[in-house]
């Protein structure tokens, strides 16, 4: 009987954040899902996109989204990668929701579209992503051997 692979719920969840990131770096591309798509920047504070007309969006943005929503499916693959994944990518976000806050807007440090919005937005999906990290990875990882051992045989109780 071949044995079925067997998936931790972190593999899971960085398994649905990762689609969850690429369907919104897709979406940052798509006419009706973002507003005034052709007033779309590379990169700096100066774009007008706007997903679902809420969310400023750039082309540094939406790349940024696919690259990680892609390292999150092949980090999936393996207990330790997800956990890795999901811990990275939590500071990431909230390290880029502390940039929202902390760098002036309009600063030539600002090369980030962001609102009041995104900033939610980061430190929400930080927070999940290390929840989930921190909460799911603490169990057994299947891939490593459990050493068994056994009592002695005519050993005192």
């Amino acid at each position: 009987m071949a044995s079925q692979p067997k998936y931790m719920a972190v593999q899971g969840a960085a398994l649905i954040v990762a689609a969850a990131l690429m369907s919104i770096g897709l979406l940052g591309f798509i006419p009706g899902a973002t507003a005034n798509v052709g007033e779309l920047a590379w990169a700096g504070q100066h774009s007008g996109a706007m997903l679902f007309g809420v969310f400023v969006v750039s082309v540094l943005v939406n790349v940024f989204h696919l690259v990680l929503g892609g390292l999150g499916f092949a980090m999936a693959r393996s207990y330790s990668g997800a956990r890795a994944y999901l811990l990275l990518g939590g500071v990431l976000y909230l390290g880029l929701w502390l940039y929202g806050l902390l760098v002036e807007r309009g600063s030539d440090a600002h090369v980030v579209p962001l609102n009041g919005a995104d900033n939610w937005l980061h430190l929400g999906i930080g927070a999940v992503m290390l929840l989930l990290a921190v909460t799911l990875g603490g169990q057994r990882d299947p891939t490593k051997r459990r050493i068994r051992r056994r009592p002695r045989l005519g050993a005192a109780a």
